[in-house]
């Protein structure tokens, strides 16, 4: 472990050596920096892992950004990180409403904390799990089961499940790493979902460049069993809860909450829901208080896609059939309907407390601003990893590690060049769906250049856009300025670092079966055989590497 000196040490000589890097990049130009382009996401990513201070490494990681982007000015870049990117993030309607929907969820749980309803749910649960294994079991099931959006998923996952985890000394770590698992990697296999209507568009106009007249949604639908990454995800949940073992950092982490039941390390700093001094639920509260206010937010985000995204579909379009609502899904901005099912759930919430009289109107709005609060470190850091992102688009970090990829290698090795990329470009920028907006526009017709026919309908063209959707999801499931990573921390109220250094070694072990899995297809096993070859590989993994916490 580096002493404090020689972390404060280490973080001034990388924010020395960015400030004096005019030296090394003269001949660069504004439109492309090169390997220069990579340096915002690696001083972001590494000081993050060397000092755990997420909010000064984020913003070293923009400024240097600036820098490149304001002709090395270090004044001018400064003024620039503060009053262009950070108003530029904020302004963006999307970021918004994420932030007031996170935020407005934080003020529901602390109402519902304060009348008792999460320890009711809590109490409810250990009745059928009565062990950390069917805690753990009944987290990934809930997980799943909330399958249309990723940050949906962890904002009803998390806050649902820790009183009970916590009851059952299952760490924080552990708990976020559910809640990360089942998050994007869920999402990303539904075929109705917040994602689709972005992932068959990006499939449409790829499929147009080669001349292809098959619809976006029906490749889709193809990838579906080759999204190796995701699938193995979850097979490495089950397999992990299911023998009872852990291994790596996660293990240290499980033996620790178990055998003392602190489920927060000693030097954690998590980022964590309010949790109340009082509850004034007495000592039989309502599970109603809780599964009220959740149940709202669940079915007003679910009907409120269908709804929101009815009406941007074409003219035509039936709500009601499978077509119209796969559609409308594809179509909703999440952004807003989130908002409405916070709100929604928020006012079920303060008219339980108030109708039962389990508090005051006075103590119910306190009790929102309580939880409301204890997101603000979240809303921060949020925001500067949506401004390292802009940062990161506009030096070409992702084109650059794209455009390291030879257009000369052999067919077979295309899946697994592109998923590398793909995690390398997502983990390094945080974000999924930029990935995918970059790469597949590249790997569809380099895959279609290698195979005659249709291309559609080729192996090696769906396996490599598979191999580009789960390589996004790599990087949104394990970055630490990954939005979904940083939620998960959040809803788990788990330090955000320790949730992504215990996570990592679970994540690169699946990532590596699916390398090994894209091999198999590309030398003809039939994609069945070789899903089940990786699933019996991931619970090997499990079982053999790892070790009983108990």
């Amino acid at each position: 472990m580096r002493s404090s000196k020689a972390k404060i040490l280490f973080l001034s000589l990388f924010f020395l050596g960015v400030t004096l890097l005019p030296a090394v990049a003269q001949e660069e130009s504004a439109a492309s920096f090169g390997v220069l382009s990579l340096l915002p996401p690696l001083l972001a990513i590494l000081l993050a892992f060397l000092t755990k201070r997420v909010l000064l490494s984020l913003f070293i990681g923009i400024y240097s950004g600036s820098l490149m982007i304001n002709g090395w000015n270090p004044v001018v870049a400064f003024m620039r990180t503060v009053d262009t990117q950070f108003v530029n993030t904020l302004a963006d309607g999307w970021h918004a409403g994420i932030l007031i929907f996170t935020i407005t969820i934080g003020g529901m749980v602390g109402i519902v904390q304060k009348m008792g309803g999460t320890r009711a749910i809590a109490e409810a649960l250990a009745k059928r799990a009565k062990t950390a294994r069917g805690a753990q079991l009944s987290a990934a099931i809930l997980g799943i089961v909330v399958f249309f959006d990723d940050y949906a998923n962890t904002l009803i996952v998390g806050p649902t499940m820790r009183p009970l985890m916590d009851k059952m000394r299952v760490s924080r770590e552990k708990l976020s790493y559910i809640v990360d698992s089942t998050a994007a990697p869920v999402v990303g296999l539904a075929f109705v979902s917040t994602w689709v209507g972005y992932e068959i568009g990006l499939f449409g106009d790829a499929l147009s460049s080669i001349g292809s007249d098959v619809s976006g949604f029906a490749l889709f639908i193809r990838t579906i069993p080759y999204t190796f990454y995701n699938i193995f995800a979850l097979v490495m949940i089950f397999s992990i809860i299911g023998t009872k073992r852990d291994f790596g950092p996660m293990l240290k982490a499980e033996k620790r909450a178990r055998s003392t039941g602190e489920v927060l390390s000693p030097t954690a700093e998590p980022m964590s829901w309010a949790d109340m001094d009082e509850e004034a639920g007495g000592p039989n509260p309502k599970t109603i208080n809780a599964i009220l206010p959740i149940l709202t937010l669940v079915l007003v985000s679910f009907f409120g896609l269908w709804y929101n995204g009815y009406g941007y579909s074409d003219e035509g379009t039936v709500w009601y059939t499978w077509e119209g609502i796969r559609t409308s899904f594809g179509n909703a901005d999440a952004s807003v309907v989130l908002i409405w099912g916070a709100f929604s759930s928020t006012l079920v919430a303060l008219l339980l407390a108030v109708g039962q009289k389990i508090l005051t109107l006075a103590e119910t709005m306190e009790s929102f601003i309580e939880g409301s609060k204890s997101l603000l470190i979240t809303a921060m850091i949020l925001i500067l990893a949506w401004s390292l992102g802009s940062i990161t688009e506009e030096v070409g970090t992702a084109s650059f590690l794209v455009g390291a990829v030879s257009e000369t290698l052999p067919g077979f090795l295309l899946p697994i060049i592109v998923f590398v990329i793909s995690c390398v470009v997502a983990f390094a920028t945080g974000t999924s769906w930029g990935t995918m907006a970059i790469v597949i526009p590249l790997a569809v017709p380099l895959a279609a250049a290698y195979v005659s026919g249709d291309a559609a309908s080729a192996p090696l063209v769906i396996a490599s856009l598979s191999a580009v959707l789960s390589g996004s999801i790599f990087g949104d499931h394990c970055s630490p300025i990954s939005d979904t990573t940083i939620m998960s921390s959040m809803a788990s109220g788990a330090d955000h670092m320790d949730h992504v250094k215990t996570q990592i070694p679970y994540a690169v072990s699946v990532a590596g079966v699916a390398i090994v899995s894209y091999l198999l297809v590309a030398a003809g096993l039939p994609v069945l055989l070789v899903l089940v070859i990786g699933g019996v590989g991931v619970w090997a993994i499990a079982r053999f590497a790892g070790k009983e916490s108990e």
